[in-house]
């Protein structure tokens, strides 16, 4: 990867002293970030993110003094005089948070179980414009997006047969490495699979093949909680 370009510029807020360790040991780990602040509560948070004006802020939920949602609110929705990008990443998956954060601006909702290479795609992704949603939270999305039965396409699917086997997968919101070991392959194989498939049908995420896969049969009834 080239690093020409000046690396993103990251601050990090969360209450668990570990939590934010193991973030800057991973976030600085990458040639294209590096963690210019940290934040143990909501308020400084704010006031570290206007002060150093940082390219991307993760943002846990539950935080003292102000939570992570507020915190998103102030910083990257409607009513932020200059909006910033908030990358939130929790522990806790409740659908009134993922709603809320995304709706407020958030440019993505990852879980801290996701592991490190989602972390470093979704700051990466969020740097693109993208939204990126961790795996485990598509199939809630599509509880919100198709509440009903949709109607199947018949349309000819342009995937290959195993980048079928690969967007069911994704669809039950597995991560990469639960999808190689679902399919024998590795994980990196997984994921140029899933790199593949997203620029044949032009989606965005993997909320997006989660969605062709409902709408084209190839993804079970969504599970009510």
């Amino acid at each position: 990867m080239t690093t020409n370009a000046a690396p993103t510029r990251i601050l990090v807020a969360d209450d668990q002293d570990d939590v934010r360790s193991g973030f800057r040991l991973i976030l600085n780990s990458q040639p294209d970030m590096a963690v210019v602040g940290e934040a143990a509560d909501g308020l400084t948070a704010v006031h570290l993110a206007r002060t150093l004006r940082p390219d991307l802020v993760l943002a846990d939920i539950r935080m003292p003094g102000l939570d992570g949602l507020e915190l998103t609110r102030r910083l990257a929705g409607p009513e932020a005089a200059v909006p910033m990008r908030v990358l939130v990443v929790t522990t806790f998956d409740h659908d009134d948070y993922v709603r809320t954060a995304l709706h407020d601006g958030a440019c993505g909702f990852l879980l801290k179980r996701s592991g490190p290479g989602l972390l470093i795609e979704g700051v990466r992704a969020a740097m693109a414009g993208d939204v990126l949603v961790s795996p485990q939270v598509t199939v809630r999305l599509l509880q919100t997006l198709a509440p009903s039965p949709a109607p199947v396409c018949t349309a000819p699917s342009p995937l290959t047969a195993r980048e079928e086997d690969v967007v069911r997968l994704v669809a039950e919101g597995l991560t990469n490495a639960e999808i190689g070991g679902k399919l024998f392959i590795s994980a990196g194989t997984a994921k140029t699979h899933i790199a593949n498939v997203q620029a044949k049908l032009k989606a965005r995420n993997r909320v997006g093949i989660a969605a062709w896969a409902w709408a084209h049969g190839l993804a079970g009834a969504v599970p009510q909680e």
